[in-house]
C-alpha cells in the first residue's frame, strides 16, 4: 500500500511557491473567458453558417457550427433575421463583391441564386458555410467571400440523426471545412477518454455522446489511446495489483497485456507505431518504467532502475525517439527525459530546488514542440507547458486546482481537470486565444486522454 501511494499519489505532493508567467486565468468562468493569453477580437477570419434549408438538417448544422466555434479559429457571425438577407441573386464565381452593389450580379451574365457576398463582406465574414440536401446526400458548401465564389463542396451520405455514426460523420465534415479554409488540421472528429467512478468512459470533444468503455467490477484508471484511435489501454486494480488491458473501443473486445498484473502496473502509453506499450511498475523495490511489445504480447524490457527513487508516467515523443517521464531522483518528482531504449536520462523541465514544487502527468504534444504537465504551486496543482527546444516552462492556469493535461491532435488545445467551478470536472483550453470551456459538466471526472483523429472506418458504438 505504501508503494501504491508513492506510485499513484505523487500528484498530491505539496511544495513551495513557483513564480507564474505573466499571463494567467482571470475573471469569472463562462464559455467566453480567456486565460493565459491576451485575446484580441477581430484577428480571426469571420465565418457565417447559413440557417436551415431544409429544416431536417438542423442537427447536422448545429453540430457543424459548434465544431467550427470550438476550433477557436473563426469568429462566428450571427446573421440578422430574414431570408432576404441570406440569399441574393448573385452570379457565383463573378468578380469580387466589393466592386458590385449588394444583391446584384455582373451584367450580361447568367444569374443564379447564391450567397449575398456583398452583405457578408459588410458583416466581416471571410467564409460562408451552407448545409443543403441533394437527394440522399448532404452537401456542405464552403464559399470564399472575398473571391465571391464557391471554394469547395463536401458531399456526404450521413446516417440518420441519432443513429450511431451520425455525429462523427458531421465532425469529419467540420474538419474538412477547417482544412479547406485555413489549411489546418481539425480536432472535431476526436474523443476524450476519462475515468469517473472507477470506470473508463469516452466522450466527443464537443461534450456529447458519453459512453462507457470498461465494464467490469474492478476499478479502472489511466486510459491511453493507441495511435489508430481504435484502441484504449487502461489499468484495472484488484487486490493490490494493477493489470493492463488493451480494448477495442468499437467492439468492446479486450486483451490482457502479457507480464502485467503480478505487480502494480499503471500509466500505460503507446509508442507512435502502436507496437509498444510503456508503463510504470511499482514493487517493494520501487517504481520504474518498463516496455512490452503489445503487437506480439511479449518481450518485457526495463528502462529505469530506481535505486531509492521512483520513475513513472512515461510519455513518448511523436517520433518515438524519446520518452518524457517523472522521477524523484532529485527529491520531489520532476520532469525528466530519456531515449526510447532507456539511455541518456536527464532533467527535462528546469526547477529551483526548494522553491519549485512536485511535477507530474507529462504528455508530449502531437507536433513534438511541447510537453504539458502539472506542477505544485503553493500547495495547489497548476498546468504548465514545457518548450522542448528551449526547455523553458510556461504556467497556463492559476484559478483553482488544475491537473492532468492532455493534448488535442491539433497541438493547440488541452483538456484538463479543474475544480475552478467548485467541483472537479473536465475543461478545454485553447492555447492560442486562451478561451476555456467545460467539456463535461458532471463532477468526479479525472485522468483525461485525448484521442488522435478517428479514422472514417472506425466503429462508433463501443
Amino acid at each position: 500500500m505504501r508503494r501504491l501511494l508513492v506510485g499513484l499519489g505523487l500528484v498530491l505532493s505539496v511544495g513551495p511557491t513557483v513564480r507564474p508567467c505573466d499571463a494567467q486565468d482571470t475573471s469569472a468562468i463562462d464559455r467566453g473567458v480567456r486565460i493565459g493569453i491576451v485575446y484580441r477580437p477581430g484577428v480571426r477570419p469571420g465565418m457565417v453558417v447559413l440557417p436551415g434549408r431544409p429544416a431536417g438538417l438542423d442537427s447536422a448544422r448545429a453540430i457543424l457550427t459548434r465544431d467550427l466555434d470550438y476550433s477557436d479559429r473563426f469568429e462566428l457571425i450571427t446573421l440578422p433575421a430574414g431570408d432576404s438577407l441570406r440569399v441574393g441573386a448573385v452570379a457565383l464565381g463573378t468578380a469580387p463583391p466589393a466592386r458590385r452593389a449588394p444583391g446584384r450580379g455582373r451584367t450580361g451574365g447568367a444569374q443564379a441564386a447564391g450567397p449575398n457576398y456583398p452583405l457578408y463582406l459588410a458583416l466581416g465574414a471571410d467564409f460562408v458555410v451552407d448545409v443543403r440536401a441533394a437527394g440522399d446526400t448532404t452537401v456542405v458548401d464552403l464559399h470564399d467571400v472575398a473571391a465571391g465564389a464557391l471554394r469547395r463542396a463536401f458531399p456526404a451520405r450521413l446516417p440518420a440523426s441519432g443513429v450511431a455514426g451520425f455525429r462523427m460523420a458531421v465532425h469529419r465534415l467540420a474538419d474538412q471545412v477547417l482544412q479547406a479554409t485555413l489549411g489546418a488540421p481539425g480536432m472535431a472528429a476526436t474523443r476524450v477518454g476519462f475515468v469517473k467512478d472507477g470506470k473508463v468512459y469516452v466522450i466527443d470533444q464537443d461534450g456529447a455522446d458519453m459512453r462507457l468503455v470498461s465494464s467490469t467490477d474492478r476499478q479502472a484508471m489511466s486510459p491511453a489511446w493507441a495511435p489508430d484511435a481504435r484502441r484504449l489501454a487502461y489499468m484495472e486494480f484488484s487486490q493490490g495489483h494493477g493489470q493492463l488491458f488493451v480494448q477495442d473501443v468499437g467492439t468492446g473486445e479486450r486483451t490482457a497485456v502479457a507480464t502485467t498484473g503480478r505487480a502494480l502496473d499503471f500509466t500505460p502509453a503507446f509508442s507512435p507505431d502502436g507496437k509498444t506499450l510503456a508503463f510504470s511498475r511499482a514493487t517493494e523495490e520501487g517504481t520504474d518504467i518498463y516496455t512490452v511489445n503489445v503487437k506480439d504480447n511479449c518481450c518485457l524490457q526495463r528502462l529505469t532502475v530506481g535505486r531509492f527513487s521512483d520513475n513513472l508516467s512515461p510519455a513518448y515523443s511523436p517520433d518515438g525517439q524519446r520518452i518524457a517521464f517523472i522521477s524523484t531522483r532529485s527529491g520531489l518528482p520532476q520532469l525528466y527525459v530519456m531515449a526510447a531504449d532507456g539511455t541518456d536520462q536527464q532533467l527535462f523541465a528546469p526547477f529551483d530546488y526548494g522553491v519549485t514544487g512536485a511535477s507530474n502527468a507529462p504528455e508530449w504534444s502531437p507536433d513534438g514542440q511541447s510537453v504539458a504537465f502539472h506542477r505544485d504551486v503553493a500547495g495547489t496543482l497548476q498546468v504548465f507547458v514545457l518548450d522542448v527546444r528551449t526547455r523553458t516552462v510556461r504556467q497556463l492556469t492559476s484559478v483553482g486546482r488544475n491537473e492532468d493535461p492532455t493534448w488535442a491532435p491539433d497541438s493547440r488545445h488541452l483538456a484538463f481537470v479543474s475544480d475552478r467551478s467548485g467541483y472537479r470536472q473536465l475543461w478545454i483550453i485553447d492555447l492560442d486565444t486562451g478561451r476555456i470551456r467545460p467539456l463535461l459538466q458532471q463532477s468526479g471526472a479525472r485522468l483525461p486522454a485525448w484521442s488522435p483523429r478517428l479514422p472514417e472506418t472506425a466503429a462508433t458504438n463501443p
